[in-house]
């Protein structure tokens, strides 16, 4: 069976919460089908963006299963399944595979900090336990453990490890690790500002906090960049950059939230520890907004 294509713009979801906190699933709904109405190439529920990390199992498992239920397959779905328990995560990518999401993506184990050899043996488990592709999901700053190159080379020979979610910013290990990996290696960024640099380097596409916020726009920038029409995209740069930095202009994704209550698509709710978004980067928020277009 070929794998479905991973490229382009992939919107890594918030998850919305009603008032009474619960999980908001009609707003969800109309979130993702406002993103495929939007063009973009692929979603990603419960990721970092999803608020994973204080989502009880259960309502993980549920996000799943109403973004592949929505999406109808029209575009794929990379299922967030990453724990810093392996067992839990084999646990989380058996459930995306049995949901029928098309992949999972898992971020290195955060808090234990695991040797490069823990790190593979963690990636080697899930592959030999779940027959379903995964990319591995490095994103130092959130995690205090840094998968190399050669791991991830190593990682590339097992056939259900097909490719990265890069949240580094390094451009120079983007094509290393290209050289490393091989070919068949996806390579997606995950750090929206310097998208346009990392597939320069040989990306795929990215999976974008932004495109939740204006997923035509962002949409149009990487059709423009996979189609080589650099100057297209550069200038859809130009209009997207602004909003790609005022969305960490607090602790994500409140910001995200925010401009997302702004448009009336959801609550402005974000889980705590998470606080709201503060009242002092709202105007940025919205002249970022404006500038991209999005009102």
């Amino acid at each position: 069976m070929s794998l479905p294509v991973f490229k382009g713009v992939i919107t890594a979801l918030v998850t919305p919460f009603r008032d009474d906190g619960a999980l908001d699933e009609t707003a969800f709904v109309a979130l993702v089908e406002r993103q495929i109405e939007g063009g973009v190439h692929g979603l990603v529920p419960v990721g970092t963006t999803g608020e994973t990390s204080t989502l009880s199992h259960d309502e993980h498992k549920r996000a799943v299963e109403l973004c592949v239920a929505t999406a109808r397959g029209r575009v794929p779905v990379i299922a967030g399944a990453g724990s810093n328990s392996t067992d839990e995560a084999i646990d989380l990518v058996r459930h995306a595979k049995t949901v029928g999401a098309h992949a999972a993506l898992v971020v290195t184990p955060y808090y234990n900090r695991p040797s490069q050899e823990g790190l593979y043996l963690h990636y080697k488990a899930i592959n030999d336990a779940v027959e379903l592709p995964v990319f591995v999901y490095n994103v130092p700053s959130r995690t205090s453990v840094d998968i190399t190159n050669e791991t991830l080379a190593r990682l590339a020979k097992l056939p259900n490890i097909i490719g990265v979610k890069d949240a580094t910013g390094d451009m120079t290990r983007a094509s290393f690790q290209r050289l490393a990996c091989g070919p068949d290696w996806v390579m997606l960024s995950g750090d929206d500002p310097t998208a346009l640099g990392y597939i320069a380097h040989g990306g795929h596409g990215c999976i974008s906090v932004t495109s939740n916020v204006a997923p035509a726009q962002c949409a149009a920038f990487y059709n423009a960049l996979l189609g080589g029409a650099w100057e297209t995209a550069l200038g859809w740069q130009d209009k997207l950059v602004k909003l790609h930095k005022a969305l960490f202009l607090d602790n994500s994704p409140a910001p995200t939230k925010f401009a997302l209550n702004h448009l009336g698509l959801a609550g402005a709710h974000a889980r705590l520890p998470i606080a709201p978004c503060s009242d002092a980067v709202k105007p940025a928020i919205l002249e970022a907004m404006a500038a991209a277009g999005v009102t």
